[in-house]
C-alpha cells in the first residue's frame, strides 16, 4: 500500500506566510485563504464559525470593513469588480488554532500544525529583524562618533600645518 504524502510535505512555510497579512496591527489570515487550505468552501468555514460564534472573540477573528478590503485588494492585486460578495473575516493565530476544534477534519489539523509554524517563523524573523536593526543602530551611533572625532584630529592638524605667523619684534630706536 502506497504511503500518504502529508500535507506538511506539500506545502512549504513560505507560501503560509504569503497568506498572512498585518491588518488593524495583527498579522492575520483570511476565510478564503483557510478555506482553500482546510479543502472546504469558504462558506462552509463562515458557517462553521458562525455555528460557533463564543469560540471567537474580537481578538481571535474580526470582519474586515470596506476600506480595509479595497486596501487588501490594492495590495494583493485584484480586480475591484471580481471576487467575493462578502466581507472577508480575518483570523488571528489564536483564531486560526481555534479552526481545528470546529473543522473536525483530518486536513484542518494537519493545516493548523502547519499555519501556527509559519506564524511562529514569522514571529522569529521579525524579532531578528529588530536585533539586527538595534545592532546596526548601534554600530551607526559608534561611527558618528567616530566620525566627529576624526573630523576634530583633522581640524587639529590642519592648524600645525599652516604656518604660524611669529609675533613681530619691535624696533629698536625712536619711533
Amino acid at each position: 500500500m502506497p504511503k500518504k504524502k502529508s500535507v506538511s510535505t506539500v506545502l512549504p512555510p513560505e507560501y503560509l506566510a504569503r497568506n498572512i497579512y498585518l491588518i488593524r496591527g495583527q498579522k492575520v489570515m483570511l476565510d478564503t485563504d483557510l478555506a482553500a487550505l482546510y479543502g472546504v468552501p469558504t462558506k462552509q468555514l463562515n458557517l462553521a464559525v458562525r455555528r460557533n460564534h463564543h469560540r471567537f472573540p474580537e481578538d481571535f477573528m474580526f470582519k474586515l470593513t470596506s476600506q480595509e478590503v479595497r486596501n487588501l485588494r490594492f495590495q494583493i492585486e485584484t480586480s475591484s469588480w471580481g471576487g467575493s460578495r462578502y466581507v472577508p473575516h480575518a483570523f488571528t493565530e489564536h483564531g486560526v488554532a481555534m479552526l481545528s476544534s470546529v473543522l473536525r477534519s483530518e486536513r484542518a489539523v494537519q493545516m493548523n500544525i502547519l499555519i501556527i509554524r509559519a506564524f511562529v517563523q514569522l514571529r522569529e524573523l521579525v524579532a531578528s529583524n529588530k536585533d539586527l536593526a538595534a545592532r546596526l543602530e548601534k554600530l551607526e551611533n559608534r561611527q558618528e562618533q567616530h566620525g566627529s572625532l576624526i573630523a576634530i584630529l583633522a581640524q587639529e592638524i590642519d592648524a600645525l600645518k599652516a604656518p604660524q605667523s611669529l609675533p613681530r619684534k619691535r624696533r629698536i630706536g625712536y619711533i
